[in-house]
């Protein structure tokens, strides 16, 4: 199951974000692009052209690979660090993400390439009709003397900037944080923690369990996935989940969580949905996550009470 990436702003990447790759914004922290910026094209390199030292040299394979608003544009052997040396061993990948929607959206990509430890970005808000460049720098695997030129988009998830989750920076207007941990999964069992944060200044109340909606690729509900309390799927242990009036003073948390089974039998469809908006509570600002739902063929997402944490 592909780890929840918490959002942030286009041309950077959160500490810890990813699977194991390099933030290419530590290694070119002068060659970022702006919110909605697009920078001129440099100069590309010819065979028969010197290049200036420490310019990593262009792999020709790999690009133009392009999914769901993303392509990658450029390859390059190397990358350059913050000192502006290239350094081998790795691989860096030029890409632009294109929004065709009609409202902001805040894009996570997910990155792969034999022989290197794949990385992730995350870019957005990104206007509507917008494009947006990036750039991102993946090292070698360990143990691996040898890598591919090839990149490819593992993943590419889209979400309303207007419901992305906001794990820190700034409290958001409605005062209350909502966002998803890295979740478990074991012997075909998923569990995803749902945190609540009160950052703002007033008391805020909540009354069972948190509002949820399950949404494919396509960003359409999908319907005829029952949900249930979590213990009709798994017993997790802990406190009774009982559903229940709480109120969390400023600064406090609440945490409920997700549980499933992915699940196939021979007859059925399987439900497989990246996206999950959630509300605190009935009438709250929604937040979408991705805790990357493969329900199988079970037809059932367990959901826990709010209760405090610690």
């Amino acid at each position: 199951m592909l780890a929840l990436l918490a959002l942030t702003g286009c041309g950077t990447a959160e500490s810890g974000a990813g699977v194991g790759g390099v933030h290419a914004e530590a290694l070119c922290p002068s060659k970022a692009p702006r919110y909605g910026e697009i920078p001129r094209e440099r100069p590309t390199a010819t065979a028969d052209a010197p290049r200036p030292p420490g310019t990593p040299t262009p792999v020709p394979s790999g690009t133009g690979t392009a999914r769901d608003g993303v392509r990658i544009t450029r390859t390059y052997a190397g990358a350059i660090d913050e000192d502006g040396v290239c350094r081998a061993g790795s691989l860096t990948a030029e890409f632009e993400v294109t929004n065709p929607a009609a409202h902001d959206m805040t894009y996570t990509v997910l990155f792969d390439a034999t022989g290197y430890t794949g990385a992730s970005r995350v870019v957005g808000p990104v206007g509507p009709g917008k494009t947006v460049r990036g750039r991102v720098a993946m090292s070698r695997g360990y143990g691996d003397t040898a890598g591919g030129t090839s990149v490819s988009l593992l993943s590419v998830r889209s979400i309303p900037s207007a419901e992305a989750p906001a794990p820190g920076g700034p409290c958001p207007a409605s005062g209350v944080r909502v966002y998803a941990d890295k979740g478990d999964a074991a012997m075909g069992l998923r569990v995803v923690g749902l945190h609540l944060e009160n950052c703002g200044k007033e008391p805020y109340a909540v009354d069972g369990r948190p509002e949820l909606e399950i949404i494919d690729a396509e960003h359409e509900r999908v319907e005829g996935v029952k949900l249930v309390p979590s213990a009709e799927v798994a017993q997790l242990g802990g406190p009774p989940d009982v559903a229940r009036p709480l109120t969390l003073r400023p600064g406090e948390r609440a945490l409920s969580g997700i549980v499933w089974r992915n699940t196939v039998q021979a007859f059925g469809g399987a439900v497989n949905a990246p996206y999950l908006r959630v509300r605190a509570k009935a009438g709250a600002a929604p937040v979408v996550l991705t805790p990357e739902l493969d329900l199988g063929t079970t037809g059932r997402l367990g959901v826990q009470a709010w209760r405090k944490q610690g």
